[in-house]
């Protein structure tokens, strides 16, 4: 049996970090090795306590989840940080996503969403799920957009997308968009199994971390417009 993921709960409100730990706690794959109550003290205790993924919250005293994510997240072997938000904060989580956060989950998420999230997170995989990535897009699109270049440039001007053939930008927008592989393949009449062959592509052409980092890239580079689709 492997060892269980090594959490980290940062959130100024005790109330909020014990129930989050009374869930994990209960997980057989999970462990709570430490809690803290702002930046300050999270960046401390991380920098002594070893852990695989990091529950940030956003408003704090001392120092806010953004500041102590985009520290934590220049160190050597940083843990992931899944940021921990409400919508009226969403500007906070984008800026949260820009230093270096894996990910973002609403506060108000049910326990078997979060318990993906995290399992995803520390496999590697997509830390937004698809449902949140559409919330993301509906609520956060002023803070997504990004204002027309007096030059006129396009989104194939973005030095980002120059490596990417036409239908590694179809799976970008497809993921901008916040379609899961089963549903890109299907809109693009591919398999499963090619859809995640590209978007590894993407990751590795674009240097992106993961699939909020796509998110961003389309989103930033005028790829996607900034209007919820319908």
């Amino acid at each position: 049996m492997s060892d269980p993921i090594r959490l980290v709960l940062v959130d100024d409100q005790a109330l909020v970090r014990a129930g989050f730990r009374m869930v994990l706690d209960a997980q057989t794959d999970m462990s709570v090795v430490g809690e803290a109550g702002d930046g300050v003290a999270a960046l401390d205790l991380l920098a002594i306590t070893p852990a695989d993924v990091v529950l940030m919250d956003i408003r704090m005293p001392r120092m806010d989840g953004v500041a102590a994510t985009q520290q934590l997240c220049s160190r050597a072997d940083a843990p992931r940080v899944i940021v921990l938000t409400t919508f009226d904060l969403d500007e906070y989580a984008h800026a949260a996503l820009r230093a270096g956060a894996s990910g973002f989950m609403l506060k108000d998420a049910g326990p078997d969403e979060l318990l993906a999230a995290i399992r995803a997170v520390h496999g590697g995989d997509s830390v937004i799920a698809p449902s949140t990535t559409r919330r993301l897009i509906e609520h956060f699109s002023d803070q997504l957009a990004s204002p027309p270049s007096p030059s006129g440039r396009t989104p194939a001007d973005d030095p980002r997308l120059a490596d990417l053939t036409a239908r590694e930008v179809e799976v970008l927008t497809a993921v901008a968009h916040g379609l899961t592989n089963a549903e890109i393949a299907a809109e693009l009449f591919l398999a499963e199994a090619t859809v995640k062959t590209h978007i590894g592509r993407i990751l590795s052409k674009a240097q992106l971390r993961d699939r909020v980092q796509m998110v961003l890239l389309a989103y930033e580079s005028g790829l996607v417009d900034v209007r919820p689709r319908s």
